[in-house]
């Protein structure tokens, strides 16, 4: 295993780059164009990955950090990327210390458990750069260690939970997952079966999870378990879970589509003792906290494949007019060049809504029916651009040996984790009070 060499920069030169955050609005909504909107050629192009100062949502500190990720990026992880997918599993340890030094696993997070205390605008920029590297693993496992797993403890745990879990997970010093899903329950968290009962200064677990992003590295778990009885949604807390202890087995490693990289885990905890002071928040709050979890998660998702999404077109471009048939490039075909047009229309508007979404959350907003429309069209994006792109590869795309082949593999699960497509379509009914009453008191 090659050796990743110590990190660029570290969390006390990247906070020399950033003045404090302002709070501020930075969505896309607009009443009406400018009188300077027009097709001047002097005026200067839109772009979304480099800075031109007016960015809809980055300012040059968000490129600056978006550049010393790249940085990383291309001289420690893409390197290594092909033989980590061979292996089926990345270094997260090594990799994710890599990151902590430079600062990158706690960018929302308070200074005084080692984050850097930007808003959550910077989050999203480090997820759409995120999205450069060259297979969909390692952002899914950087997001669950900075974005999924660690949210509500940030928000509601005691100072002395803060102190043993989350500032050795900003760190990178310990690896971090997030225990919801099981075997009969993905999209359907209200469903869990697993359960933590309290006996004396103790929780007792017992139950499984499934699904389980870096389950065979992580150092702990974010447990959501049923601590009590009564209504679904009222019955379920969070708790940090060590996952060396006694009665924790690691059953197996999933072999999957895509996201080879990932070691996947199905576990089962039988008698797994802890303290009752791993209680993140409240007790019976969990389920609403790992609601607000799930909203950054699909934040997190869609802009970390809106840069996948971006290669899958660039390189089918480069492809296309490279390679001939009858005569002239792939390219030269009205129906590839008018489908590329097409596809990238849709990944702006993809981008636009995503900028929405951001933008009003930072003002206080609940953005929840913005963002499960962003998540529901990113996952069918996902699927229509990679499948769309592949077949203008023709017997190429079909090929494990060009990555055009591993983005649609890796990007199919975008319509699946972190809530099914039909799961987002049952919000945005809900939220445009559409959807059929079918229970008494249904939430």
């Amino acid at each position: 295993m090659a050796i990743l060499r110590r990190s660029l920069f570290n969390t006390k030169e990247l906070m020399k780059l950033f003045k404090p955050p302002l709070r501020r609005f930075v969505g896309v909504s607009i009443a009406g164009f400018p009188e300077s909107c027009s097709l001047n050629p002097s005026h200067r192009s839109y772009s979304s990955v480099a800075p031109s100062g007016d960015h809809l949502l980055y300012t040059e500190d968000h490129f600056a950090l978006r550049a010393s990720l790249r940085k990383i990026i291309d001289k420690e992880i893409n390197p290594f990327v092909d033989k980590w997918e061979e292996e089926g599993q990345f270094p997260a340890h090594q990799v994710f210390k890599s990151l902590g030094e430079a600062g990158f696993l706690g960018v929302d997070k308070p200074t005084e458990y080692g984050g850097l205390n930007l808003d959550f605008s910077y989050i999203t920029a480090v997820a759409e750069e995120l999205g450069f590297i060259h297979c969909g693993a390692i952002p899914m496992a950087i997001g669950v260690q900075s974005s999924m797993a660690t949210p509500a403890l940030a928000r509601f745990g005691s100072d002395e939970l803060k102190k043993e879990f989350l500032a050795p997970t900003i760190a990178g010093d310990i690896v971090a997952c997030l225990g919801v899903s099981e075997s009969e329950a993905g999209s359907d968290a209200a469903n869990i079966k697993t359960k933590a009962v309290r006996k004396g200064d103790d929780y007792v677990i017992n139950g499984s999870k499934m699904w389980i992003t870096s389950g065979f590295q992580a150092d702990w778990m974010c447990l959501l378990a049923n601590t009590k009885d009564g209504p679904a949604h009222k019955n379920k807390s969070l708790l940090c879970l060590p996952m060396k202890l006694p009665g924790i087995h690691l059953a197996k490693k999933i072999d999957k589509l895509g996201m080879r990289a990932s070691d996947t885990a199905e576990i089962f905890f039988e008698n797994v003792r802890i303290p009752s002071k791993y209680l993140i928040g409240e007790e019976g709050m969990g389920f609403k906290y790992q609601m607000l979890q799930f909203q950054e998660e699909r934040i997190w998702v869609v802009a970390s494949s809106l840069s996948a999404l971006e290669i899958l077109i660039k390189k089918t471009i480069d492809y296309t007019s490279q390679r001939k048939t009858f005569g002239q490039p792939i390219l030269h075909n009205q129906i590839v060049h008018f489908r590329l047009a097409e596809l990238a229309t849709e990944l702006e508007l993809l981008r636009a809504l995503l900028y929405e979404a951001v933008g009003l959350y930072l003002r206080g907003n609940d953005v929840t029916k913005l963002i499960s429309m962003a998540k529901l069209k990113c996952g069918r994006l996902c699927r229509e651009i990679s499948d769309s792109c592949l077949q203008f590869w023709g017997g190429m795309g079909y090929t494990n040996e060009v990555l055009v082949s591993r983005i649609y593999r890796d990007l199919r699960l975008v319509s699946i984790g972190g809530g099914a497509d039909e799961i987002m379509l049952y919000i945005i009914c809900k939220y445009m009070g559409i959807l059929p009453q079918t229970k008494k008191n249904e939430p």
